[in-house]
């Protein structure tokens, strides 16, 4: 007995250490039942975006869905199709499987945005811009019941414009039907920012310094095994930015903005998703420009639908924009000078051409959106390209949009997203176009050259034709939102991410099937059978 003293103590320590440590973790855990988290602090959080390896993936909301994610928490080895079958969704993901590559981290523009660095204290930065998956930070809600507040306390972000390929990503890292298995994989996703990377260079920098890294990028992208197979043909990338601001050669470059990225022969492979394409020459597909609006249901947007038909509008049109230096918009000038001429109530307007304190108030989500939702119709003149982000805000406002420019139409360049052919559609069966009006296009060059006024053109339709064009943009609404990519959406509703993803798979599908894809002067692919 006297031998084994030391091995009784030993023992009894252990199973006294053990009782210890699990009345520490029970006491633990019940303290925190207790006392959670402060609210102020929670709220105050910076929700930053995951890296961009797909390895570091975060699990979904819903850990336990299957068509909601379930894909996302299995590496590259178990993500094979018959891990997805084992779930019962294998059927669903024929030919809709996608390949999500997984980019070196040199090319992670967000590498450094992490909690407690000097960069999320920032309130400019990349990093709190590109907040709650891309979003941005919440806009706070309003204290009253005019039109100025009209915007409701769920669902709204200060979003930037470069934002989408953020949160496309994080979309795409939602998406039921990922394959680690490049063999089944109808389509490739490339979770590079291109957008994000040239806005680190300022107009001026020299034209290798704007071109070297997005150059790099796709001698690396070419070299990846999925690339082998089709030439980079199935690959497929979103680009937040107007089509022209990639396509900047390196000599002749006077701006000294923008990069030669999509004139690349590698990215002239993939297909390209850009705010703005050039409707003579396509080698790239417009989609919209993220809103301030990222609803989580479709009840959410149902009730804003309702909230833009309701909304007081005292102005017959609107315009929130600037003047350019030196006359090199004129339109953008006669727009300024007629609005502040014409009587009270007739015209709205947020002038951003005074500095700084003019550009603060053009990004202001609150004001934009309250001057739009005043407004019946809102004017849409080219600023640094044809397409701007201002158009799009109008649809959300339910006004009706006033075009100065046939590039700058959604029916030229949002074709996608323009119109529901569903079974309530007015479609002309002949030629698969709806004829239903919901904008205005105005021959600038009459404007400026003072044949017409704005107001006058404005002023000949009817209170019934305009509420029957509100009527048609409210319902486009849907078409031209992002849900928040971080929650399961509920109900059902096919937003701007829905219908581009639909789209590009099935142009995918028909280049896995061997056709030949060319453009038509529409925007639509011309497929060309393989055995023609």
């Amino acid at each position: 007995m006297e031998a084994n003293y030391p091995k009784y103590v030993l023992y009894g320590l252990l199973i006294v250490g053990s009782w210890l440590l699990s009345c520490l973790l029970h006491f633990h855990a019940f303290h925190l039942s207790l006392y959670p988290y402060p609210s102020t602090l929670l709220s105050r959080r910076v929700v930053l975006p995951p890296a961009l390896d797909a390895n570091f993936l975060p699990p979904p909301d819903d850990a336990a869905g299957v068509g909601d994610g379930a894909a996302q928490r299995v590496s590259r080895k178990s993500s094979s199709p018959s891990w997805v079958a084992a779930k019962g969704v294998a059927s669903s993901c024929e030919g809709r499987y996608v390949y999500m590559l997984e980019v070196p981290s040199r090319f992670d523009m967000l590498s450094g945005c992490v909690e407690g660095s000097p960069a999320v204290e920032d309130p400019y930065h990349v990093c709190v811009l590109m907040s709650n998956s891309g979003l941005g930070p919440v806009i706070p809600p309003g204290n009253s019941s005019n039109n100025a507040d009209i915007i409701p306390s769920n669902g709204w972000y200060n979003t930037d414009q470069y934002a989408l390929e953020v949160i496309f990503h994080n979309r795409m890292r939602r998406y039921e039907c990922l394959t680690g298995d490049l063999a089944v994989a109808t389509a490739v996703y490339v979770p590079f920012y291109p957008a994000l990377e040239l806005n680190r260079h300022k107009c001026g920098s020299s034209a290798t310094e704007r071109n070297v890294p997005s150059t790099e990028f796709l001698r690396w992208l070419s070299s990846q095994p999925s690339w082998a197979a089709l030439g980079g043909r199935d690959h497929f990338i979103i680009a937040a930015r107007t089509t022209w601001m990639f396509r900047r050669e390196e000599a002749g470059d006077a701006l000294g903005c923008g990069n030669s990225f999509l004139v690349q022969p590698e990215s002239g492979n993939m297909t390209v998703m850009t705010y703005e394409s050039n409707i003579w020459e396509r080698h790239d597909f417009a989609v919209p420009y993220p809103t301030y609006f990222h609803p989580s249901s479709a009840g959410e947007v149902v009730a804003w639908q309702d909230r833009t038909r309701a909304a007081d509008r005292p102005w017959l049109f609107a315009f929130a924009g600037a003047r350019r230096a030196n006359g090199t918009l004129a339109i953008r000038d006669h727009i300024i000078d007629e609005c502040t001429a014409s009587p009270t109530h007739r015209c709205g307007m947020l002038d951003c051409t005074h500095g700084l304190e003019g550009s603060i108030t053009c990004r202001s989500p609150r004001r934009l959106v309250a001057l739009f939702a005043s407004a019946r119709f809102c004017l849409q003149p080219p600023g640094d390209s044809f397409m701007r982000r201002s158009s799009i805000d109008t649809i959300i406002a339910g006004c009706i949009p006033v075009f100065f420019h046939e590039a700058s139409t959604f029916r030229k360049q949002y074709r996608w997203h323009e119109r529901d052919f569903g079974e309530d559609s007015n479609a002309d069966a002949t030629t698969g176009t709806d004829r239903r009006r919901y904008s205005v296009l105005i021959d600038p060059d009459d404007v400026v050259e003072g044949r017409v006024r704005i107001e006058e053109i404005l002023s000949r339709f009817t209170d019934d034709e305009v509420t029957a064009m509100r009527e048609e943009v409210i319902k486009m609404i849907p078409r031209f939102v992002y849900k928040d990519p971080r929650v399961s959406f509920e109900g059902d509703m096919r937003d701007a991410f829905d219908i581009s993803f639909d789209e590009i798979m099935g142009r995918m599908r028909r280049i896995k099937n061997g056709d030949v894809i060319g453009w038509k002067e529409d925007g639509d692919d011309d497929v060309v059978p393989k055995d023609s």
